[in-house]
């Protein structure tokens, strides 16, 4: 049995699916069963929070897989599922990290990261860590200025980096997940493009069929709204501008060939995620 934490997230619904075609017995943690509407009916729905662990053991009871995926800036959610996991004799983590985690010293944005996957190995059972780059679905950030008045932020301007599918990322887990060979491995998951903001733009604005235009960020508080179009609390704020200070300096973008040489396939284009999600970025049409 499988546990998929982090189910209803961009990562997850697609994980979801992926393990259900292959078949796999899994269960889904959720802290609310609605948000898990359309997903394979298949896939057993416990309600559960890992920022309560008197709430896990039902979810844990009889898993020999985890995957464990944990948002924000602490340790403790992960902290919690590790200890659920230990508790019912976990055999396997698949661990959902961060390029982040990578250079000397850490970059701010890794370092919650590499807390966390230090926990993963303080566990002592048998791990895969996943370090996926920059996520296609943080495009979805633009959405509300592309909608409301034609335009996009742009904090690293000549910057470049290979920005990744989430399908592909969950089809990557999925594969781990269900094989054997994967155990002690770190993989750095990155698109097979290497883009500039204004690129990626350009490539949205073909997919709408619109002109959209691109604003240096001109201030601190622009470069975060880029990402946060709601604001970001200060120490998650300060994290993002230390990554846009460092993107905007690589002209040349971290790629790497794992996702080819796991799925035996190119990771999926830019353009193919635009064209399946333009609909997000167009203003509803009132009826």
């Amino acid at each position: 049995m499988i546990l998929v934490t982090g189910a209803t997230g961009n990562v997850g619904r697609e994980l979801v699916r992926e393990l259900d075609a292959r078949g796999a017995r899994q269960r889904l943690l959720v802290r609310d069963p609605v948000r898990a509407a359309g997903l394979p009916e298949r896939a057993a729905r416990v309600v559960g929070d890992l920022g309560l662990p008197e709430s896990l053991p039902p979810a844990f009871a009889g898993v020999d897989t985890l995957f464990l995926l944990t948002q924000g800036i602490g340790v403790e959610l992960a902290a919690n599922a590790l200890r659920a996991a230990k508790a019912v004799g976990v055999r396997r983590v698949v661990f959902m990290s961060s390029i982040n985690v990578l250079g000397d010293p850490v970059p701010a944005m890794g370092r919650w990261h590499h807390a966390r996957e230090q926990l993963v190995r303080d566990a002592g059972l048998p791990a895969t860590i996943l370090r996926p780059g920059g996520f296609m679905t943080n495009a979805f950030e633009w959405a509300p200025s592309i909608r409301e008045a034609g335009f996009v932020f742009d904090p690293i301007g000549p910057g470049r980096y290979a920005l990744i599918d989430p399908a592909d990322v969950a089809a990557v887990a999925a594969r781990v997940l269900t094989e054997d060979g994967h155990d002690g491995q770190a993989y750095v998951l990155t698109g097979d493009e290497v883009l500039t903001v204004a690129e990626q733009v350009r490539i949205l604005a073909r997919a709408l069929g619109r002109d959209i235009e691109v604003r240096e960020a001109a201030s601190p508080e622009d470069a975060v709204r880029s990402r946060f179009p709601q604001g970001a609390p200060p120490a998650l704020a300060e994290a993002i501008l230390d990554t846009f200070t460092r993107m905007r300096s690589d002209r040349v973008g971290v790629r790497t060939d794992t996702v080819e040489r796991l799925l035996g396939r190119k990771p999926r284009p830019f353009a193919d995620w635009c064209a399946r999600h333009a609909q997000s970025f167009l203003r509803p049409t009132s009826r």
